[in-house]
Parts: structure tokens; C-alpha cells; sequence
């Protein structure tokens, strides 16, 4: 049992991982930012189509549902874009650092989806978050593009994970995944025929190793890490696995600095920013995880 333990922990740090490892192949692929996301959305589709055929899992649902997924689709789609661009525009640390603002725009975006009133001291993290972000702009004016685009990636990372925390009270993640890569993928589709981008000889000519990367994107950081991060929640508490996703960016600045030294290399004023930021996401989660445990301690009246 304590080797299984051992097992499924390891498991959801090399879930991490790879969740870091995602902004390196940002990096490394040498196509545009919309077409790295229409392939990984249309890939990680076709392979966890695969899966849900392996397994037998019925993914039908009502047409209301499918819509609710695909508007979801179009936002992790908008996530990606803007996440990849913000790599491309800048590096991967200031991705990664204005990637973790995302407990900033959880404070207010939470409590209009949930009905519940903003708390007091998300209001104080929120407030460090600027700071955090006021710091790094500050320091690196340089890439205001790419911190812009950091910002509204995590914008719409929380407006997603906010979304999807709903439907996972009824739906199976990965039926609410697969139809919202299919969804992201109509989406893109559409986006790249209109914006003049265009479906040519040049869209589908990538670099070998574009192609390598893309694959592992779409397979193991996409497809895999969605399905994984589903199973290891079966082991392992929701707010551990949360607040050890917190830790993605951390993990991704580091392997950044060690693979990429003469570009990633920042100022102490970046580092004092991000890890404020990052601070105060550890211990938002933190304090949510102690509330929870105090309420469920708490004697029912009947």
C-alpha cells in the first residue's frame, strides 16, 4: 500500500512536469501560436477518441450539454493561443509568471459562478498579485506584449477551470474533453479559414522536429495529462492535487533557466514578483483546503 501511495504521488508530480514541460515545446516549435493549438486540440481529439473507444465510455449527451462544452472549447483554445503567443512574444518565465495571476481572476470569477461572496483575504492575495505583476512589468518593459498576453491567458484559464468545475458535477471529464477539443478544433478551424491563414501547402509543411514536438504535445502533455489527471484524483485528495499543480509554474521556470540560460535569464525584480505571485497561490489554496476540512468537522443538525 505504501509503495502504491509512493507510486501515485510520483505520478501526479510527473503530471507536473509535464504541465511545465508544455511551455518548453511552446518554445521550441517554430509554427505560429494558432496552429501549435489546432493541432494539439485535433491530435489529443483523435487519441482520446481512441481511448473512449478502448474503454467502451458512452459520450452521449443532450445538445444543451454539447453547447455548454464547445463554449468551454473555444476558451481553452483562447487560453493555449494566447499562452503560446505570450512564449513567442517574450519568454517562458514571463508566461509562466503571469500564468500564476490566475488565483487573482479566481477571486471574482468564482463568486459570480458559485454565488458566493468575495472573500476578504482574496481580496489581500489579489492585491499581492498586482504588486507581483506591477514588479515584473516594471523590470521587463521590454516584453509588455508577451506579459499582456501572459495576463489574458490566465484570464481565460480560470474562466475554463471555473466552467469546467460545474460540468464535472454531472458530466465525465473525459467526455467533457473530448467534446471540447472537438469544439476548440471547429473553432480554429473556422478562425484560420476567415483571418486569411488559410488551410495551405505551407500550414501542413512543418519542420521534422516541429512535428516531434507537436506529437508529444498533443499526446503525452494533452491527451495523457488530462486523462492522468483524473485517475491519480482517485488516489490522492482534490486539494493536493491542486496545490501541487500550483507548483507548474516553479517547475517550468527551472527547466527553462537550465535549458534556455541566455534568454531566460531574468532580473531579481522578475524573481521577487513571481515568487509573490506565486506565494500567494500556494497559500490561497492552503487556506481554501483548511476551510473545507473544518466544515466537513462541523456536527449536522438534523
Amino acid at each position: 500500500m505504501q509503495n502504491a501511495r509512493l507510486k501515485d504521488y510520483l505520478h501526479l508530480h510527473f503530471l507536473v512536469f509535464i504541465a511545465g514541460f508544455t511551455a518548453i515545446l511552446g518554445k521550441e516549435i517554430s509554427a505560429g501560436a494558432t496552429a501549435i493549438v489546432w493541432y494539439r486540440m485535433a491530435i489529443a481529439a483523435v487519441l482520446m477518441f481512441i481511448y473512449i473507444k478502448i474503454i467502451k465510455l458512452n459520450i452521449k449527451v443532450s445538445k444543451k450539454a454539447i453547447i455548454k462544452f464547445s463554449a468551454a472549447g473555444v476558451i481553452i483554445a483562447l487560453h493555449w493561443i494566447t499562452f503560446f503567443e505570450s512564449i513567442k512574444q517574450s519568454n517562458i518565465s514571463i508566461a509562466l509568471a503571469m500564468f500564476s495571476s490566475g488565483a487573482f481572476f479566481a477571486s471574482f470569477i468564482e463568486p459570480i459562478f458559485f454565488k458566493r461572496r468575495v472573500l476578504l483575504y482574496e481580496i489581500g492575495f489579489g492585491l499581492i498579485v498586482i504588486l507581483g505583476v506591477f514588479l515584473i512589468t516594471s523590470s521587463e518593459l521590454k516584453y509588455i506584449n508577451g506579459i499582456i498576453l501572459g495576463l489574458l491567458s490566465a484570464l481565460f484559464s480560470t474562466l475554463f477551470a471555473v466552467i469546467n468545475g460545474r460540468f464535472i458535477e454531472k458530466y465525465n471529464s473525459t467526455v467533457i474533453s473530448f467534446y471540447e477539443f472537438i469544439s476548440g478544433v471547429i473553432f480554429l478551424s473556422l478562425f484560420i479559414h476567415f483571418s486569411g491563414i488559410h488551410f495551405n501547402k505551407d500550414f501542413f509543411t512543418l519542420p521534422q522536429m516541429d512535428w516531434v514536438y507537436i506529437l508529444i504535445l498533443a499526446s503525452v502533455c494533452t491527451a495523457y495529462a488530462f486523462i492522468g489527471a483524473v485517475e491519480v484524483m482517485r488516489y490522492i485528495s482534490p486539494f493536493t492535487v491542486i496545490l501541487t499543480y500550483n507548483l507548474e509554474p516553479i517547475y517550468g521556470i527551472i527547466l527553462a533557466l537550465f535549458l534556455f540560460p541566455e534568454t531566460e535569464q531574468m532580473s531579481s525584480q522578475f524573481y521577487l514578483g513571481a515568487t509573490l505571485i506565486i506565494l500567494m497561490v500556494l497559500l490561497d489554496a492552503i487556506l481554501k483546503n483548511n476551510k473545507a476540512r473544518k466544515r466537513k468537522k462541523m456536527p449536522v443538525n438534523n
